[in-house]
């Protein structure tokens, strides 16, 4: 079981407490450090400092880190025309060495398009469909070669299809809860599936359908990593939990139910459980970004403890 370190900087951060946890995350061990794409803060925070953009700053931490995978979960296909963010995401993974993993999702926090003037489209599945045959059309194509692509909402003509990232295949990531054209859009392009804040239920009920969706695509349902996000609070006591629950505006009770909360060996327990159901990846949703003693914890006493 793979640990990563999942972040809503939205919610109150600037580049250098993310830059805090990237590196905390290297040298703990943990797998990757992600974050979202938002450009509002959600629920009763005041989000200041103010957003930061999540490929402006995965392309600092990709300079200033050296082993940690860096990615996002999920970037906004409304904030991006596929053509630039085939770009930028090449240009980071050159800029890291071959560190970069693309979540792409359809976007749908309408209220932040509003406050930055960012259009809202009713077709926001049918352009993630197209930004995804665009951006690993553009990847895919050799050099030297041209990339032309006639969509619905998207029209490439004889694209010189360059920068080519560092990685010879950039990991993509596509998640959800969607029923049938999730696991579909999936089966065609993702190397990650994944589920966020889902119960052990919904989750082994999607990743079959991702399966199935693979195979009916011609695809071994193997051939995905299937994963999930999950907020934490974990605590040597149950002060310290509580503690922590309270921190992040959250009931302990809530979250040992819907997340990763109480003891090292609890959270053991609880993340066995999502393996049971085939999860073999786990973004640990670290909301108090300044506690990096939480992150210390899970590394040193739920992270060896996993297999």
């Amino acid at each position: 079981m793979d640990l990563r370190v999942f972040t809503e900087p939205q919610q109150g951060a600037t580049y250098e407490t993310l830059l805090r946890v990237a590196k905390a995350a290297e040298d703990l061990h943990y797998g990757a450090f992600f974050r979202s794409d938002h450009y509002l803060h959600m629920g009763s925070v005041d989000g200041l400092p103010g957003p930061t953009d999540a490929w402006i700053t995965l392309a600092g931490l990709a300079r200033e880190t050296e082993r940690i995978r860096l990615g996002t979960l999920m970037t906004a296909g409304t904030f991006r025309l596929p053509g630039v963010l085939a770009i930028q995401v090449a240009q980071v993974d050159q800029m890291s060495g071959g560190r970069v993993e693309l979540g792409l999702g359809s976007g749908w926090y309408e209220a932040e398009h509003e406050a930055y003037g960012i259009p809202f489209p009713k077709e926001k599945f049918g352009r993630l469909e197209e930004q995804l045959a665009v951006v690993t059309g553009l990847w895919n194509t050799p050099v030297g070669e041209r990339f032309t692509y006639e969509g619905e909402f998207y029209r490439l003509r004889d694209s010189p299809a360059l920068p080519k990232p560092a990685q010879p295949k950039v990991p993509v990531l596509i998640g959800g809860h969607g029923a049938k054209r999730t696991p579909a859009l999936a089966a065609r392009y993702a190397d990650e599936f994944n589920i966020p804040f889902a119960s052990l239920e919904d989750t082994e009920r999607q990743f079959r359908r991702v399966r199935a969706a693979a195979e009916e695509a011609g695809r071994s349902g193997d051939d995905l990593v299937y994963s999930n996000a999950l907020v934490a609070c974990v605590g040597r006591t149950d002060l310290e939990v509580k503690r922590r629950a309270d921190a992040i505006g959250r009931d302990v009770e809530e979250l040992k139910a819907n997340g990763l909360a109480g003891s090292p060996a609890e959270v053991v327990e609880r993340i066995a459980q999502f393996q049971g159901v085939g999860s073999q990846r786990m973004y640990v949703q670290m909301l108090d970004l300044d506690d990096l003693d939480h992150l210390e914890l899970i590394a040193s006493a739920v992270m060896p403890q996993l297999v």
